[in-house]
């Protein structure tokens, strides 16, 4: 059990007593202390009594002899809780026995919509694309060892005008040549040179238009063409997919076509319910509260004013989709910043229009940019976009050249795992180690350096774990004594056990930056530990004891890194 949690439920009565009604004791880890309680200070001017007579009073009533070494008011009034090496062994003994490291299931499971990565077909993955694919892989993964039910949605860019370009660029450069050119993952250049002779060709255009009509009509030829580009550009998205080591696979692809036959019923309802209003030719709903620069309502447009459909029409329809087909009760969607008015402009129309409604929530996370070490865009040589691809190839080469340099006698197959393992946690965490709502550096120096709070670090923590492992010729007992006679034990006992608190309030907030900043403390923590009580060295108990709490240690940030989607190596 969370110790805090633990400590909050023992003093929760007490308070309610001493003040005649619910209080929160906003228990929390203290210098002067294991844990300090604040609350009667809050409550001392409502009381209309001194801080310390409350503290006294609640430590009256409080039943904290079986948790608690020492409990004592300190200073104007608080409380501060020393824990008792009993209990601190006895809840860490749980933890050596437990699977779950402490981390219950969730109580009542939910259908959670995670919209995530959302590439456009017959274009490349940049590096736009790796925050919503890494920050939504994270979410997946967490929410399903939690025991919810999860669906994944990659959410393409597969319909709209420009594959009417895309189609006749096809059909001039043949199918079986225009394939070849598409399995070979060269997509922008596909897609820069329909778009040339667009802006170039009159004809070209014209028969581009068509060719659009076609495809929106149902027009067999045109549909087997456009499926053949979509067929080409997952094929390439799938092996982004495997090199970034994330859990989307093929089944998870829905395009925005998928809810194309849904557009004009989602138009007709809002109609239906009088949210739909015409404005400059086109048919809008006016969410309340949103404004323009002039202060007039802003319009989301649903249908524009040659009939065709907004994005807004799509994202309804597929909110739709997701609450009624799939009956999701949490829908997140993974998209950066710029994105936040527009999603909060589709769920405030969903909601006037009774489709999202309690318990169901739609919450957009959304997420700053990647930079360069000038602090600007990241952007190519060239000045373009990087290539997703290419910035991952460089990471894993890195990677693979630093565990080289470190280890000259690895054979080049163990070089290629720790390096492809290294360097693309190394571009995972330094993601998901910052908080999603800032931009972030991209420095690789910092990215793969083995010190400081650092994917690499952590690994090679979890790696020297098991090289003890390796040196004692044995597993950990979880059966095993824990002795906590040492302040190092007793400070890595702590952060065990702050495992299970720090996942549910990820769980809560999908802020993956809170668990990184627990791992990083938990490596550190174990470091102190290893520098200031020898576990090979220890002899009887002591020794099964700090085995035990090695392999803990090692469970927990393996564990945790796998939320994360970053991959542990035994060596490095």
């Amino acid at each position: 059990m969370d110790l805090e949690r633990l400590l909050t439920d023992r003093l929760a009565p007490a308070f309610a007593t001493v003040a005649g009604g619910p209080v929160d004791p906003l228990v929390r880890r203290s210098p002067r202390a294991d844990f300090q309680s604040d609350a009667a200070l809050a409550l001392a001017r409502r009381l209309g009594r001194p801080p310390r007579d409350i503290a006294a009073a609640v430590l009256d009533h409080a039943e904290l002899d079986d948790v608690c070494a020492a409990a004592e008011v300190s200073g104007p009034g608080f409380l501060n809780l020393t824990v008792a090496d009993r209990t601190l062994a006895a809840l860490v003994s749980g933890l050596a026995g437990d699977d779950r490291l402490g981390v219950p299931t969730a109580p009542a499971p939910e259908t959670v919509v995670v919209d995530y990565s959302a590439p456009n077909v017959a274009k490349e993955m940049h590096v736009g694309h790796l925050r919503s694919t890494v920050i939504g892989d994270a979410a997946v993964r967490l929410l399903d060892w939690l025991g919810h039910r999860v669906v994944r949605v990659n959410h393409l860019g597969d319909w709209g005008t420009p594959f009417g370009m895309l189609i006749e660029h096809l059909i001039d450069l043949g199918e079986a040549e225009a394939a070849q050119e598409l399995s070979m993952g060269d997509l922008d250049s596909f897609y820069k040179a329909a778009r040339v002779k667009f802006d170039a060709d009159q004809t070209f255009q014209e028969r581009s238009r068509q060719r659009v009509v076609a495809l929106q009509g149902g027009d067999e030829r045109t549909r087997r063409l456009w499926r053949l580009l979509v067929e080409q550009s997952e094929r390439y998205f799938l092996t982004v997919y495997a090199l970034l080591d994330v859990t989307l696979t093929r089944n998870d692809f829905r395009g925005e076509s998928a809810y194309n036959d849904r557009l004009g019923g989602v138009v007709d309802e809002l109609d239906r319910l009088g949210l739909l209003r015409a404005s400059d030719g086109a048919d809008c709903v006016f969410p309340p509260g949103f404004t323009g620069r002039d202060g007039e309502p802003l319009p989301l447009i649903v249908r524009k004013g040659d009939g065709g459909y907004g994005y807004p029409a799509t994202d309804l329809a597929a909110l739709r989709h997701r609450t009624d087909d799939l009956g999701a009760t949490r829908l997140l969607y993974v998209v950066g910043l710029p994105q936040r008015q527009h999603f909060a402009m589709v769920f405030a129309a969903a909601e006037a229009a009774g489709w999202l409604r309690p318990p169901t929530r739609a919450v957009h996370l959304g997420f700053g940019s990647i930079l360069g070490t000038d602090g600007r865009m990241l952007r190519s040589r060239a000045g373009g976009s990087v290539k997703l691809v290419g910035l991952l190839e460089e990471a894993v080469a890195r990677a693979t050249e630093l565990a080289r340099a470190k280890n000259p006698e690895l054979d080049a197959e163990s070089a290629a795992e720790i390096g492809r393992a290294v360097g693309i946690g190394a571009i995972k965490y330094a993601d998901l180690a910052t908080d999603r709502g800032r931009d972030y550096v991209l420095d690789w120096e910092r990215m793969l350096s083995l010190d400081g709070n650092t994917a690499p670090y952590l690994q090679y923590a979890y790696s020297r774990i098991r090289s003890v492992f390796r040196r004692a010729g044995t597993d950990a007992r979880p059966e095993a004594e824990i002795l906590l006679a040492e302040p190092a034990e007793r400070a890595l006992a702590f952060e065990l056990l702050g495992f299970a608190g720090v996942v549910a309030e990820v769980e809560r907030t999908l802020e993956f930056h809170h668990l990184a900043g627990y791992l990083h403390r938990l490596a550190s923590t174990f470091s102190a530990f290893y520098e200031r009580c020898p576990v090979l060295r220890a002899s009887g108990e002591l020794r099964e004891s700090r085995l035990v709490l090695a392999d803990l240690t090692a469970r927990t940030l393996r564990q945790g890194l796998h939320l994360l989607g970053i991959r542990t190596v035994e060596r490095m």
